[in-house]
């Protein structure tokens, strides 16, 4: 039976019961923190660390200051399953996660089933929110099924008479966006040429570059990670090819021209419209610019992600899990993503993917 939790509330030293020191509400934020998507846990913990820093220093919550507690799945559902529990041991209220798909589903269920508010910035597979065990788990990013749509028009507009392969990691993530993205070309009347599984993690794809390259592939959707979409595209260019690579929202981090240098050349991706470029989010921007930092990718939906949270406990008077879960499903959110809602399945009503071009170490809107 779902535990309903009110906020962990700790007192700091050995003279608070005499200090007179806030209390705390406990929140989290979850992603692959180390491993080779490490990029994105680092964004996340970027965003969660100043939307954190900007509410305690606007005078917290309710009275109270936010905590934060770091989790590390490594884009493991095990491991994402050993940090959920650990955030329920802990008496965390809300986590701001998890970044992978094939994470934050299985997470989902012990969130619910502790009375812990999940809100994903970035996990994309409909399934999350499609088949959530309950209320309480909602997301700030688009779904994949959105993106497959943008993606299977953009191969039909510019490729339907040419050798279209379509290429998936096996991952929640990566597979359900090449499926979407196949069905949706193919809705629309086209064929593709070739449809293959590669394995995730691997640093030799010659193989597969090999047989794109013997079919003549013009363009290449790949459902997957940066890190093995950049060694895909080196190793075309390598063999000879110039087939453009497209790919979705997991290729927003600069780390992919890191690892493809000029190779990157006119990569296409689909992502959300770009946040940073929001009249509102523009005091965040500068205040991560003054620290040297980037707002690359999620660390903006993960700061929106907590400005939401933070907003509907505000409305609802306290950290109780049905009231802020009645809060989140009835109000509009002010954040840096925009003014944002959630529908009764728990996907956010915020405009949906747009086009980005990779080029000279940089992406921007096509």
């Amino acid at each position: 039976m779902k535990k309903l939790l009110l906020a962990g509330v700790a007192l700091a030293g050995s003279i608070a019961m005499t200090s007179g020191a806030f209390a705390e509400i406990v929140i989290a934020t979850a992603g692959p923190m180390t491993g080779q998507y490490a990029s994105f846990g680092q964004q996340m913990k970027i965003g969660a660390e100043q939307a954190v820093a900007d509410i305690n220093a606007a005078g917290g919550v309710n009275g109270e200051m936010l905590k934060l507690e770091i989790g590390d799945d490594a884009c493991d559902p095990k491991q994402a399953i050993t940090v959920a529990n650990k955030f329920a041991s802990d008496g965390v209220s809300f986590v701001a996660g998890h970044f992978c798909s094939g994470s934050s589903i299985p997470a989902s269920d012990t969130y619910f089933e502790n009375g812990i508010i999940q809100i994903s910035p970035a996990s994309t597979n409909p399934k999350f929110t499609d088949e959530r065990p309950g209320p309480g788990i909602y997301r700030v990013c688009g779904r994949d099924d959105q993106q497959g749509s943008v993606a299977g028009q953009l191969l039909w507009d510019e490729y339907k008479d040419k050798n279209v392969a379509i290429i998936q990691d096996k991952t929640a993530y990566g597979k359900g966006l090449a499926d979407e993205t196949k069905a949706a070309f193919e809705a629309l009347g086209g064929k593709v040429s070739m449809y293959e599984a590669y394995t995730a993690g691997e640093k030799d794809y010659t193989a597969l570059v090999s047989k794109l390259k013997q079919a003549k592939i013009d363009a290449l959707y790949v459902g997957g990670y940066h890190t093995e979409a950049g060694l895909i595209v080196r190793q075309m260019r390598e063999q000879g090819m110039d087939t453009v690579l497209i790919s979705g929202d997991a290729l927003v981090t600069d780390e992919y021209w890191s690892i493809t240098g000029d190779a990157g050349e006119g990569t296409l991706m689909t992502f959300s419209p770009d946040p940073a470029l929001n009249p509102e989010a523009a005091p965040v921007v500068e205040e991560f610019k003054k620290k040297g930092l980037t707002t690359e990718g999620y660390v903006l939906y993960t700061y929106a992600a907590i400005q939401a949270y933070v907003d509907a406990v505000k409305a609802a008077g306290s950290t109780d899990y049905d009231a802020v879960v009645e809060a989140l499903n009835a109000g509009e959110f002010p954040t840096v993503l925009g003014n944002l809602s959630f529908d009764d399945k728990g996907d956010v009503t915020l405009p949906g993917y747009v086009w980005y071009k990779w080029s000279e170490g940089k992406y921007a809107y096509k």
